[in-house]
């Protein structure tokens, strides 16, 4: 409370002659990261390598990785000035010839800049493979845009359009078939408990299964027997088994806190979880649970403002796919105003830019219950498409016995032939 950290601690070292202030980290969301306004007071310096063959000095950019389609192992780098191929150990040993040259005029802030290519740790193969995996992912590919590559994240927009959102209604009823796994949320209004049920498919696809409004005082036992009714029936798949809702999250941090510590207490069995909302940027979505409340049970804390933000990112995805939203025409317009009723905006602190979630409606219950939806896929923290795949193989073998262990279902035959495509990092974007 006593002002900026950062300026504080330089206040800190004020009284050493010898003193030497770094500031290291990775970058985070461009406009609202401590270390990109930093780096841009600075002298901006590139660690410049030689090329082997035309010794023309570069910056190591990934746009300059190249691999073969559906092959990351033949990945290389390929030197934009000659055009030669350059394995990891040429790319090491240019590394080991570079040198750093500042871009802006030096002010008394020296600033670094460094992405993994330059790691001696780091191979391409890797590289490719984890990019691959994150392409089609936006909270996966920011985590590798900021870490890896060591740059800010740029959002594709601050909201979503409900109209829009609506216009992409399916008709589909029940348990769509490339469900693989059922969770749920639930919402606590003084009149009433809100719960969706999402199925999950392979790369964390989702369909809205189930919606229901349940009204009533939830601070009697009448309305959670409803609630029981919901969450323990079983739900009949296409071309599987019946399916059972495996995780279920209630949030507790409204008026009836206790009711919901008891509820959670006794469907402990249905994995049915108390959890209660954690604003602030970079919470996970699912935070170790404490027994410090007043039911004494594990009381799971959900970084909404981390589960809103990749919620939006998968609604701006239009086409089916890893992480792809459907929605079924039973769902009225009033949902979707519901589901973008906020936005992110930029707010000062003491002076520097934090990012937040702000209101534009009043009501926003379908947006808080499918975060608690995903928060209960995170408490699982099971790989969506093993589980798919597993899911699947299981049915091809109770269809026919004699099939191969290794045969798997075609719609997992499907989704992995379309995550071994590749392509030039170009494109990336």
């Amino acid at each position: 409370e006593e002002g900026d950290p950062i300026s504080l601690a330089k206040r800190r070292a004020a009284t050493f002659w010898n003193r030497k202030i770094i500031l290291v980290s990775t970058p985070t969301n461009r406009g609202a990261s401590r270390i990109e306004a930093a780096y841009q007071e600075s002298d901006q310096r590139k660690y410049l390598v030689p090329c082997g063959d035309c010794g023309t000095e570069q910056e190591l950019a990934w746009a300059n990785v190249r691999w073969n389609e559906g092959d990351p192992k033949s990945a290389c780098y390929v030197c934009p000035h000659c055009g030669s191929l350059w394995g990891d150990g040429d790319r090491r040993r240019a590394v080991s010839k570079g040198r750093w040259v500042a871009t802006k005029p030096f002010n008394g802030v020296a600033g670094f800049h460094l992405n993994a290519l330059y790691s001696p740790w780091s191979v391409l193969t890797d590289a490719v493979e984890e990019f691959l995996a994150a392409k089609k992912d936006p909270m996966r590919l920011k985590t590798f845009v900021n870490t890896f590559l060591g740059e800010t994240w740029e959002d594709q927009g601050e909201g979503v359009d409900d109209v829009e959102l609506a216009q992409r209604r399916e008709v589909y009823e029940g348990v769509p078939e490339e469900v693989a796994l059922l969770t749920a949320g639930v919402d606590v209004q003084d009149d009433r408990l809100e719960v969706e049920v999402v199925g999950w498919g392979a790369g964390e696809e989702s369909w809205c299964v189930d919606y229901r409004v349940l009204h009533g005082d939830p601070s009697s036992p009448q309305l959670w027997k409803q609630l029981d009714e919901v969450l323990l029936q079983t739900f009949e798949h296409p071309i599987g088994k019946p399916m059972i809702i495996r995780s279920t999250c209630v949030d507790s941090g409204g008026h009836h806190t206790r009711a919901v510590y008891n509820y959670a207490k006794t469907r402990a069995g249905h994995r049915v979880f108390a959890i209660k909302g954690v604003g602030g940027e970079g919470k996970p979505i699912v935070g170790r649970p404490s027994k410090n409340n007043i039911g004494k049970i594990p009381l799971y804390p959900v970084g909404v403002d981390t589960a809103k933000e990749l919620f939006y990112a998968r609604l701006r995805q239009p086409e089916p796919g890893p992480g792809h939203c459907h929605f079924h025409t039973r769902l009225d317009e009033e949902h979707f105003r519901q589901l973008t009723a906020e936005k992110q905006v930029i707010r000062y602190h003491k002076g520097y830019p934090k990012r937040g979630w702000i209101k534009t409606r009043t009501r926003n219950e379908a947006l808080d219950v499918r975060v608690y939806a995903m928060a209960a896929l995170a408490i699982l923290n099971v790989n969506m498409d093993s589980v798919a795949k597993k899911y699947f193989s299981d049915i091809d073998r109770d269809e026919d016995l004699s099939a191969s262990k290794e045969e798997a279902h075609p719609l997992v035959n499907a989704r992995a032939k379309s995550r071994r495509k590749g392509g030039f990092v170009n494109n990336w974007r």
